[in-house]
């Protein structure tokens, strides 16, 4: 290669220095650019539940620029029924990550972990003993661990790299082991966990939002709200919203607004709300047994009217879904009467419907993924 070199003219030499400057160049702005830029909503996958015991949950994935659906998405990608009561759907980098609660007394509890782009299974992560569940409900995230609520009290951390269990957190009401777990929020470096009531978990605190410090996965404490607490979201500017359903009896449901810098309770309001969905500021609240979607300000406290303005009328608006990159807000539509089929519909910022399409049944939570450039 010496002696090669030494024939170049210097033109030659020239030249190849100035294309070692372009692409020099060309990388110094590739790493300006950061991450790339969003510049559509590509697909939207919609997890549906199915009816209970029938072992038929599935995910729907729609193609927005073909207008076109796949009612059981999994099934046709993996070969295999996604399983028993899927409850919740949370993508994670280019992860998809679907809890499969099952039901009692079966062994038929699993996190399925995906791959976002493709909606192929990766992993399933059994969360089962020999012949029973533990009913892992929902999932978030936190510094590249997962962290699972279980109706058994437990809160299960999962590894985002290894895909694995790597820690176990009982959560205890005195000397007896907690139970309910449901809904599952990160604010400030904390896990704020709910306590829901549930009949096969008697010493359950049923009335507590558990605090958790990430740091050291141990228990921080126990926040009173009004009884049955079952989900819960957190705003941007750090306080909570928690859904409690009462008794159905004489405990009114409420909502209780927590402070996570000092974990106090700074606000408590008399709706009855349902599906719950917070961003940044603005929470997004299906009330009264799926009457009416209304927002509610995080800051002022203020409730908006009826967020639908264009008369869409709905079987029952089972899940609540915004997408980060146009504000639209998807909103799932469930058909008891027919349980084997429903709806999604989206809405644009000002409550007008843009379109629809069909899903299995029983929809609820819903994943967006993109276009770049």
């Amino acid at each position: 290669m010496r002696k090669i070199y030494s024939k170049c003219s210097k033109s030659l030499v020239l030249s190849f220095a100035g294309l070692s400057l372009l692409l020099a160049s060309c990388k110094k702005d590739n790493s300006l650019r950061g991450t790339p830029e969003i510049t559509g909503t590509k697909g939207i996958y919609v997890l549906c539940e199915g009816s209970w015991g029938a072992n038929n949950s599935a995910i729907t994935y729609y193609d927005v620029a073909s207008n076109t659906t796949i009612k059981d998405y999994f099934q046709q990608v993996n070969g295999r029924p996604l399983g028993e009561t899927a409850n919740d759907l949370q993508v994670y980098g280019s992860k998809m990550y679907c809890v499969v609660s099952g039901t009692q007394n079966k062994a038929q509890s699993y996190v399925i972990v995906m791959d976002l782009a493709t909606g192929k299974s990766l992993k399933s992560i059994p969360f089962n003993t020999a012949n029973d569940g533990y009913i892992p409900r929902y999932i978030t995230f936190y510094k590249n661990k997962a962290y699972v609520s279980r109706y058994d009290g437990v809160i299960s951390r999962i590894d985002t790299a290894t895909l694995s269990v790597d820690k176990e957190l009982q959560l205890m009401n005195g000397t007896n082991k907690a139970g309910g777990l449901e809904g599952l929020a990160v604010a400030n470096g904390k896990l704020y966990v709910t306590n829901s009531n549930h009949s096969f978990y008697p010493d359950g605190l049923k009335d507590k939002v558990t605090v958790i410090d990430l740091e050291t996965f141990t228990k921080k404490t126990d926040i009173a709200v009004v009884f049955n607490p079952v989900k819960i979201a957190a705003a941007e500017n750090g306080d909570l919203l928690v859904v409690s359903w009462g008794n159905y009896d004489d405990i009114d449901p409420q909502l209780t607004r927590i402070n996570s810098n000092t974990d106090a309770v700074n606000g408590t309001y008399p709706y009855n709300a349902g599906p719950l969905a917070i961003v940044k500021n603005k929470a997004y609240m299906v009330l009264d047994w799926n009457a009416t979607l209304k927002t509610f300000d995080m800051v002022t406290a203020a409730l908006s009217n009826d967020f639908i303005t264009d008369n869409t009328s709905f079987n029952a608006m089972y899940g609540v879904n915004i997408n980060n990159y146009d504000g639209t807000v998807l909103i799932t539509d469930a058909d008891f009467s027919n349980p084997s089929t429903g709806q999604a519909h989206v809405f644009s910022a000002d409550g007008k419907k843009k379109y629809s399409f069909p899903t299995a049944g029983s929809p609820n939570h819903a994943v967006f993924t993109y276009n770049y450039n």
